[in-house]
């Protein structure tokens, strides 16, 4: 075949059924680029930052993919049970008398000592506070059943019960020796605990959330909820201090079949209802710096972060490659003259202190520079014919200042950074310190008094400086002063209860996050997260 005769094929980006081709490679990576950079109206990310997702969200994160078959189960049980109380009825159709009444069956049989029987009992409540999912029709439906019955089981003290059961169960020193010897712990060793958990969490979390349809009763249910939680009633400790001893006791290997995640979801649920979410601390904020008599806070910080925009992902490995090599043909064709950046001239043109020193200095850089430009490589003498092209018009201020750079909220600076910045000025400028002084400034220079004047407008006194004063003041004086006045709160109450052990707890907290970080490297030595996730019997 002669050259004249071979078909020459066009060279497009369309395949045989007329589809256009993707680009590949780091074309498709820049054309996602343009596409992000060019298209303004994309919405933003989806997420909110706040202290919990949806009511939905937060359930499903209770359950893992093993558990999916105990659902049925807690079904069964519920319905054995059921069957000899109300025949041929449903649950959703009893009147309020009658579920009372079976609840309080159900109360009285998680006394007894068989522990199949109590189990049973308890996927039954279970299954009553995941909302008799088998008699709904739809999810609403099942999320207000289930909203009804928490109050129900509340009211007819289900949770005490429960408490009970669950401090047999850690001090159960027979299930922590046989999880100990076992050298697989799977789903099996911590049915009783899962189900124990799940009941709590669901009552917690469903009780700790406001709607519009509360009435009266549930509303008071809340708060005494609250308050039972918050308060030393069992065994003397807060329940919050219960479960951060089944941390610590998983974390030190003495209890290995403790279903951490659980334990940790209802430890956070239980901490943020006690104690308060980032609308609670903000309001508990603004009311104690009005008793300290302290300036307002300049801003709300999380308000703050809620508004900001998600920042764009960084670039690629080769984008970066690419970039890099565009500079350096750019840096070898072409050799301009040092251009100062923008940001000074516009320092220098709003700087008061301007003198006339800095005119000089740029017509001897300018000098430098006419130097520099003109020496050429002999290589590249051939290529540099035409003169640099200008450089691009700089943006105008009013575009700088419309999109400042820099985080959105004030700044704050304390007393000790302005003595500390005093006295290094002092030790420069005068060659001694005047100690905790920051009013007398003679013998510094100007920009040192514009500096601290700066510094005095963004002054900002926390409340725990106040704290740290106050103790001070009562080391110093106790018995002038007295003791400190310290009001009874939730957080006062769970402090003290966990101070004795406070550093075990958060040593088992930080295992915990390194256990479930993740690593590219095997974790032989580090603690099993995964017991109450492996099943039984491994596929």
């Amino acid at each position: 075949m002669q050259a004249e005769d071979m078909e020459v094929p066009i060279i497009n980006n369309l395949n045989d059924n007329g589809d256009r081709l993707r680009p590949k490679g780091k074309d498709a990576f820049r054309d996602q680029q343009k596409e992000s950079e060019s298209s303004m109206e994309s919405p933003n990310l989806e997420f909110e930052y706040g202290d919990t997702d949806t009511l939905t969200a937060e359930l499903s994160e209770l359950y893992s993919y093993t558990e999916e078959p105990e659902f049925a189960l807690n079904r069964d049980y519920f319905e054995e049970d059921f069957r000899s109380h109300a025949r041929s009825r449903r649950w959703i159709e009893l009147p309020a008398e009658e579920q009372r009444a079976y609840v309080m069956r159900l109360l009285d049989a998680l006394e007894v000592t068989d522990r199949d029987k109590r189990l049973k009992v308890s996927r039954a409540i279970l299954y009553l506070a995941q909302g008799a999912f088998d008699e709904c029709d739809s999810e609403a439906d099942v999320l207000r059943w289930s909203r009804h019955n928490v109050f129900l089981l509340y009211d007819m003290g289900i949770f005490t019960a429960l408490l009970e059961l669950l401090s047999m169960e850690i001090d159960n020193n027979q299930a922590c020796s046989s999880a100990v010897r076992k050298p697989a712990i799977s789903l099996a060793d911590s049915t009783e605990l899962r189900v124990l958990l799940s009941i709590m969490y669901l009552m917690v979390e469903t009780i700790r959330v406001r709607t519009e349809d509360d009435g009266p009763e549930w509303k008071a249910a809340r708060e005494a909820f609250r308050n039972e939680l918050a308060s030393p009633l069992y065994n003397g400790e807060p329940f919050a201090l219960l479960l951060f001893t089944m941390v610590t006791k998983f974390c030190s290997m003495n209890a290995p079949h403790f279903p951490m995640k659980k334990v940790l979801l209802l430890l956070w649920k239980t901490t943020l209802f006690t104690l308060g979410g980032f609308e609670e601390l903000q309001e508990l904020k603004v009311r104690r710096r009005e008793q300290l008599e302290l300036p307002p806070l300049p801003e709300d910080s999380i308000r703050v972060v809620r508004a900001m925009r998600a920042a764009s992902p960084p670039a690629t490995a080769m984008e970066l490659i690419e970039q890099q090599q565009q500079q350096q043909k750019r840096g070898r064709r072409s050799r301009r003259p040092l251009v100062k950046q923008d940001s000074l001239d516009t320092y220098n043109e709003r700087d008061p202190f301007k003198n006339d020193d800095a005119r000089d200095e740029e017509e001897d850089g300018e000098d430098a520079d006419s130097g520099i430009e003109g020496e050429v490589d002999p290589l590249d003498r051939d290529v540099i014919i035409q003169p640099p092209p200008p450089p691009p018009p700089l943006r105008p201020p009013t575009e700088r200042i419309s999109f400042p750079k820099g985080l959105p909220w004030a700044p704050k600076v304390r007393e000790k950074d302005i003595e500390h910045f005093l006295e290094t000025s002092r030790n420069k400028f005068i060659g001694f310190t005047l100690g905790s002084d920051v009013e007398t400034l003679v013998g510094l220079p100007r920009p040192i008094h514009e500096s601290v004047k700066t510094l005095k407008q963004h002054k900002y006194v926390s409340i725990a400086e106040v704290q740290m004063k106050r103790e001070e003041e009562l080391q110093q004086c106790p018995l002038t002063l007295g003791e400190e006045e310290v009001e009874d709160t939730p957080a006062e109450t769970l402090y003290l209860g966990m101070l004795p052990n406070l550093s075990q707890f958060v040593i088992a907290l930080l295992k915990l996050l390194l256990a479930a970080a993740p690593t590219s490297k095997a974790k032989t030595d580090s603690i099993n997260i995964l017991a109450d996730v492996l099943p039984e019997e491994m596929p």
